[in-house]
């Protein structure tokens, strides 16, 4: 998969100066474009539309202190339609408008050309199995809060910790499915997973799609396969280091891709620094394999 990625970046670079068909991009690539998008932001730390905008604007900061071509004509050519959305962007990349640049001969920020390698670090595996499961209810309390990498997510913990006793009773009473007792599932508001980007937080129940919530907020998640990935070491870092490892080494070595739906974890006990039990869900679908057309 890592050789179609890296086919799929040549292609993109490309085409850097004219209209970028993702859907084509990622069809080299031979997976979804929601999965390599979501892909390309877990291995690369930014989102897809970010890097094109960086690799963009560092070969127009070239031109534009090279001086053989107009301002106007640069925008154009790298698909802006105003001089003030050119400098929108080159100044969002560079910290200084592109005129400026070229009357001082400016230092510029480049962002260099990504390709994707396998580093092995060690021969530890990942324990997983694949689950069909069929449609589910989650029941239980939603947050909007940021992805945090690394450390303890502040949000995610006050809205756990806003949960009082009498709430938490409500959500065991409809429980009974398999990933069993509390969880929280995280829903992706965009292609994202650069720290920061924003998530539905869920915590709560898997339950049957016909419960009644009782009051408390449900998601309906439709039948599909499944990732399950078990870990245990200290809380968060282990799990944190499962999550990046499940796009950045599993993907890419497995016949399956990512396809929308919550992600659910289920973790005992959730004490920070504390070694835990956590149990990783995520929606998946079978895909071509490593290495095939």
């Amino acid at each position: 998969m890592l050789e179609r990625l890296n086919q799929a970046l040549e292609h993109l670079e490309t085409r850097l100066d004219q209209d970028i068909d993702m859907a084509e991009v990622a069809r080299i690539a031979a997976v979804s474009e929601y999965h390599f998008r979501r892909l390309f932001s877990a291995l690369a730390g930014m989102p897809l539309p970010l890097y094109v905008r960086r690799r963009r604007m560092t070969l127009a900061g070239a031109e534009v202190l090279a001086g053989d071509r107009t301002l106007l004509d640069i925008a154009v050519r790298y698909g802006y339609g105003s001089g003030e959305a050119f400098a929108r962007a080159f100044r969002s990349v560079h910290g200084i408008g592109p005129g400026e640049a070229r009357r001082t001969g400016a230092v510029l920020t480049a962002q260099p050309r990504m390709s994707f390698r396998v580093i092995v670090e060690g021969s530890t595996g990942m324990r997983y199995r694949i689950v069909e499961k069929g449609p589910f209810r989650i029941v239980g309390r939603k947050a909007t809060v940021p992805l945090v990498h690394d450390g303890l997510n502040t949000a995610a913990t006050a809205h756990v910790e806003s949960l009082d006793e009498q709430t938490v009773a409500r959500m065991k009473l409809p429980a009974g499915l398999e990933p069993e007792g509390i969880l929280s599932a995280s829903v992706h508001l965009t292609d994202s997973r650069e720290e920061g980007a924003e998530v539905d937080y869920w915590v709560g129940v898997a339950t049957r799609p016909e419960t009644n919530a009782g009051g408390l907020d449900t998601l309906d998640v439709p039948a599909g396969t499944w990732a399950v990935f078990d870990d245990h070491g200290p809380y968060p870092r282990a799990l944190q280091q499962l999550w990046r490892d499940v796009f950045t080494q599993w993907f890419p070595s497995n016949p399956y891709t990512s396809r929308p739906g919550p992600e659910l974890l289920r973790t005992r006990p959730v004490e920070t620094g504390m070694t835990t039990d956590s149990q990783l869900w995520i929606p998946v679908e079978r895909g071509h394999r490593p290495g095939r057309r």
